[in-house]
């Protein structure tokens, strides 16, 4: 609970930071406007967030082990994922890419950063472009499992996750 006048922002970071390293921490991320949309009436949600938004989630960017988009993500914006409005170092890069339709020029894929990428994958489908770790899982009824997504995420050493969307 936020005391008068504390900065929210601050206390989300140093929650982020005091976070139990014996078990994963997972912030969620979507932007959003004011009137509760996550896109422009045309479906347009490059940029819908202010710049005091945009300041903040390189700043959670820069507090977690990796940052995770689903692939409609990366196909509809090619974001690059890193840090770049704020100090820190880059959070290593994960697209949940099921059937492996990310494109290998995908920004986020890129490697010449030197940051870790991964893509997680149904266990049949390809594996992801040259240099990218590729993360198998199964497939239960309904897809690939967000608490298996984040157990194998764990298990390679990224503890502390920012999803990413809108």
């Amino acid at each position: 609970m936020t005391q008068a006048g504390t900065d929210p922002a601050a206390e989300a970071l140093a929650r982020i930071s005091a976070a139990d390293p014996a078990r994963p921490f997972v912030v969620a991320q979507l932007g959003q406007s004011l009137d509760g949309r996550i896109a422009t009436p045309t479906g347009e949600s490059r940029w819908i967030n202010r710049d005091a938004a945009l300041d903040h989630v390189h700043r959670l960017r820069a507090a977690v082990d990796a940052v995770v988009v689903g692939v409609g993500t990366a196909i509809a914006d090619d974001p690059l994922l890193n840090v770049r409005r704020c100090a820190g170092r880059h959070p290593a890069r994960v697209v949940i890419d099921p059937n492996g339709r990310v494109p290998p020029g995908a920004r986020c894929l890129a490697g010449d950063d030197g940051v870790r990428r991964l893509v997680v994958r149904n266990g049949d489908a390809p594996d992801g472009p040259a240099g990218v770790e590729t993360v198998r899982l199964g497939r239960d009824q309904v897809g690939l499992s967000p608490r298996a997504i984040v157990a194998a995420l764990f298990e390679r050493g990224l503890r502390k996750l920012l999803i990413e969307g809108g």
